[in-house]
């Protein structure tokens, strides 16, 4: 399978392995949140394993937004474990709409993206403009 996938065995393997070693020990001792916590270390381990075979280590300036998607896939998971899965779903879905939204700005900031030819400079602000809107008006319409 590795040689299929073209995979080695460097150290950030080891950090996903512990994020396994969470979701594991959590599954034995019946704590389906403890898929949150297992998401994020395996999530960071796959960020250092990419970052580690390409040498591209200030793509940490970027792909740190991804921390909050690695939250949202571990409240999903937590949801099919522990069954409470409406909740889990709505939860862990704003967390990755979230995430997206801020990868995508911080990668257009740093160049990472130029998806938005021409246009790149002026995503981001775009971006956080309607984000910093859409949790205010979701704030007003809670209150009432």
């Amino acid at each position: 399978l590795a040689d299929l996938l073209h995979l080695t065995f460097a150290w950030p393997m080891w950090v996903m392995l512990a994020g396994a070693i969470l979701l594991v020990i959590g599954l034995l001792v019946g704590e389906a949140d403890m898929a949150i916590p297992a998401c994020i270390v395996a999530g960071i381990g796959g960020i250092l394993y990419y970052q580690n075979s390409t040498g591209h280590w200030d793509s940490w300036s970027y792909l740190w937004t991804l921390i909050l998607g690695f939250v949202g896939v571990g409240k999903i998971l937590s949801g099919i474990i522990g069954g409470n899965f409406m909740a889990c779903l709505k939860e862990g879905l704003k967390l990755l709409l979230a995430c997206v939204i801020l990868f995508t700005i911080f990668a257009t900031i740093f160049n990472a993206w130029t998806i938005f030819g021409p246009f790149s400079a002026y995503v981001p602000i775009a971006l956080l403009f309607l984000f910093g809107t859409w949790l205010i008006v979701r704030g007003i319409i809670r209150r009432k």
